[in-house]
């Protein structure tokens, strides 16, 4: 039996079901129901086309330049560690060389100076003659021996392994601090322990007085130093150097994981400092006053200032660099000032130091305690609000993600390996996955 159109005041007779809306249709109203979908592809086939030409249109360097430059760097980092072990082993080779040139040079020089002597004296005996003849047969053995002599070389491949470079996809506002996972580890601090702390892709390195710990990612120590110095402000990594750089009031140190030593920076003129932050052969140095200035050095020999920015630049007299860190070509700067009793956070150009925006940062102000940073590279900044007790996530154009009270008193924070960030408290280091 015939049934009617769906489609309201029409008469017709349905001819065909539609599949499409499980409707009856008559012939006339199922041609109209054709052409309407069939009119719906050209716009999808035009949004095709411009997300076609979206793709054409990427620069891949833009995208991904930050990440080709950071291999990059750890090749010339690589390449730096394997000259450095071949001039040590050079230098070993030399060393080995040198002492058994120098034992047969003491050996004649020895010998010549007894011949002298009996020449001087005029009283030579048989057994004189025949020691010194003896000696000097043993000597031409040995200068023999030292002329036929090699050095036997093994040497090993250098085995790399494909897990030393990884590469983790981090998009944009993936990273949620609601969602902050539980302390999964902790580490006490000594008293007179800094909480200053820094990390490179392999260590941490915090300071447990009377000691600075070097940590890997298993959070095993796996090398310890003692530290003679002052109180450490700040400690950052340079690439360029393959050390820690360590600031301690009016000096700067390099902390050396291989050799498991501490040099003073004596090239640098002395002055206060306070933070610091590197990237290559750029380190940047706050100085401990109020109207702060910044100071930029270069690493790569000769170690030089190359620009300095002073107060009203940087700041007003009346305000205070907390912290300073480097995150593709500028430098996040957390200030205080102590007549408005405010903290806010800026971003600027790492060349220029010109201001591309500003942060008033919301909370109670203390004028002993400094808030500090660290960058989620594309996902903004952390900040640490001691005064509050809060974590504070920043977006990379300065405005204010989230902010969570945290359950102890938060001094300083750094990104430790791909997922994980250790957060410094008066009592010890809490670590977290992300």
């Amino acid at each position: 039996m015939s049934q009617p159109c769906a489609i309201d005041a029409c008469k017709r007779t349905s001819r065909a079901f539609c599949h499409c809306c499980q409707q009856n249709l008559c012939i006339v109203h199922l041609n109209e129901h054709n052409d309407i979908l069939n009119s719906q592809l050209n716009p999808l086939v035009d949004e095709i086309n411009a997300l076609g030409e979206r793709l054409k249109a990427l620069n891949i360097q833009d995208i991904y330049g930050d990440c080709r430059q950071k291999l990059e760097q750890w090749c010339q980092d690589c390449h730096k560690k394997i000259d450095h072990f071949f001039e040590q082993k050079c230098q070993e080779l030399d060393r080995l060389v040198a002492e058994k040139l120098d034992k047969q040079q003491e050996n004649i020089n020895h010998i010549r100076s007894k011949v002298v002597e009996l020449i001087r004296e005029q009283e030579a005996t048989r057994q004189d003659i025949d020691t010194l003849t003896s000696t000097i047969r043993h000597l031409e053995k040995e200068m023999n021996k030292i002329e036929r002599a090699q050095f036997r070389v093994d040497t090993y491949p250098l085995l790399i392994d494909d897990t030393i470079v990884q590469f983790n996809k981090i998009y944009e506002h993936e990273f949620d601090l609601s969602t902050l996972s539980s302390v999964y580890r902790t580490i006490a601090y000594p008293s007179r322990s800094s909480r200053a702390l820094s990390s490179n892709d392999r260590l941490l390195l915090i300071h447990q007085a009377p000691n600075l710990y070097f940590l890997n990612t298993e959070l095993i120590i796996l090398k310890q130093v003692l530290w003679p110095h002052d109180i450490i402000d700040d400690i950052c990594w340079s690439s360029t150097l393959a050390r820690f750089i360590l600031i301690a009031k009016d000096n700067i140190h390099l902390a050396d994981e291989n050799t498991m030593s501490i040099k003073s920076l004596k090239t640098i003129e002395k002055q206060e400092w306070f933070s610091c932050t590197c990237f290559n052969d750029q380190l940047f140095l706050s100085t401990r006053t109020w109207g702060s200035s910044i100071v930029e050095i270069r690493l790569s020999s000769p170690i030089t200032i190359i620009k300095e920015w002073k107060s009203p630049t940087t700041c007003t007299m009346d305000e205070w660099i907390d912290d300073i860190v480097y995150t593709n070509e500028t430098l996040a700067v957390v200030i205080r000032n102590k007549v408005e009793k405010s903290m806010r956070m800026e971003l600027r150009s790492s060349k220029t130091l010109d201001r591309l925006w500003s942060l008033l940062l919301d909370g109670v102000y203390n004028q002993d305690l400094a808030f500090h940073c660290c960058s989620l590279d594309c996902d903004g900044w952390l900040v640490t609000d001691c005064n509050a007790g809060r974590l504070l996530h920043i977006t990379v154009d300065g405005k204010m993600k989230q902010a969570i009270a945290y359950k102890a008193i938060p001094r300083r924070i750094t990104l430790f390996g791909p997922n994980m960030f250790a957060v410094a408290t008066e009592s010890g280091i809490n670590f977290h996955k992300i």
